[in-house]
């Protein structure tokens, strides 16, 4: 088959995502071309796009795609729709709201078929708010032009249906999901007591990481550092917020880096996010063999599964801190933290798996 994925932000889950599936189709013998937003980018973007490319056979297309509406909004569906009829593409697979607002309208009265992945983004927006009254009609108005709608987790199809519209069959969950070679221990100098990954704005809860952790640090004569990567529209206020809470000479911001890269300095990893639907660096932290400190948001309690319970409230500064101060007590060294949850995640969360469970999605389409 013919396959056309389309984002607006190559960064981030949602681009390792589409990246992963890319490079599963490939591998079994499909071909795919991706259309990304040529303005959206971070530090790691272009080196991510060039890795990717020899798997997008089809091409990688740079397109303009606004994070709100915008007069370009006008013109990239026609754009879209001149790449399916001249790359003769049978799928068109949108990611986030606006990938999957120009996959179906791209897709719209030709041979192609538009399947749609929310990734959160369509259920992060206020009904209250103007945008978010944009977006959900507009969601409610394109479900029938949506082959399948692909939800990351049973979470997202729940309040998507709950939401936003009541999609029926056209609903299916299939997971995101990590390589096997990723379920390997990755050993830490302990430089960082913690460390978070994650885009730096207010939806993942930063603000209050850097609360719990000076609350912290007022507790304990212990030398302690907090480690940042990542990179976002709120980066300033957050270094801000150290300044006032006098903890900024114990926090780094190092920018967009791999995850890896906290792994290797911190054995405790946290995601205090208010809002997800299935964050792979839960999934990757896990398989790393790090101890994971979560707030009980999203489908998080689906990576999680027996392990749920150990999730704490999101927006609880002193809960997060008291979590902080029990993962100072644990033995270092350990390969796997906790076998459970490691074996939980590894055998339900592959890229093997979602990449065949999308595969027969678009097959069932064809």
């Amino acid at each position: 088959m013919k396959i056309l994925q389309i984002l607006r932000a190559p960064v981030g889950g949602l681009f390792r995502h589409v990246s992963d599936l890319t490079k599963g189709l490939h591998a079994k013998g499909h071909e795919v071309a991706v259309v990304v937003d040529q303005l959206t980018k971070d530090t790691q973007t272009d080196d991510k796009l060039a890795m990717l490319a020899p798997h997008a056979t089809l091409g990688i297309h740079q397109i303009p795609i606004p994070r709100l509406f915008g007069l370009a909004d006008l013109t990239t569906p026609l754009k879209i729709r001149g790449l399916v009829r001249s790359l003769e593409i049978d799928i068109v697979h949108g990611h986030g709201a606006k990938g999957g607002f120009h996959a179906r309208l791209g897709a719209l009265g030709l041979h192609a078929k538009a399947f749609y992945t929310p990734h959160g983004g369509a259920l992060h927006f206020s009904t209250s708010s103007p945008a978010g009254f944009v977006f959900h009609t507009l969601e409610k108005l394109l479900v029938p032009a949506s082959q399948k709608i692909i939800f990351e987790s049973a979470y997202a199809q729940r309040t998507y249906n709950e939401a936003i519209t009541q999609v029926g069959a056209r609903g299916v969950v299939i997971h995101n999901g990590l390589d096997e070679t990723e379920f390997k221990p990755i050993s830490s100098d302990n430089t960082y007591a913690f460390a978070f990954v994650g885009e730096l704005r207010d939806l993942k809860g930063v603000a209050y990481l850097l609360d719990a952790f000076a609350q912290l640090v007022k507790q304990t004569d212990r030398d302690l550092r907090l480690l940042l990567i990542g990179d976002g529209p709120h980066r300033a206020q957050f270094e801000d917020q150290a300044n006032l809470l006098k903890i900024a000479d114990k926090v780094d911001f190092w920018g967009a880096r791999p995850a890896r890269d906290a792994f290797a300095k911190a054995n405790t990893i946290i995601v205090p996010s208010l809002k997800e639907s299935l964050p792979y660096i839960v999934m990757e932290a896990v398989a790393a063999g790090k101890h994971v400190i979560a707030t009980d948001v999203g489908g998080i309690s689906e990576i999680y599964g027996p392990r749920a319970d150990q999730l704490i409230a999101a927006a609880d500064s002193t809960a997060l801190c008291q979590k902080m101060q029990d993962a100072l007590a644990l033995p270092s060294g350990e390969e796997v933290p906790d076998s459970i949850l490691f074996e939980h995640v590894r055998s339900n969360f592959s890229t093997d798996r979602m990449v065949d469970g999308i595969l027969a999605q678009y097959s069932a389409a064809k």
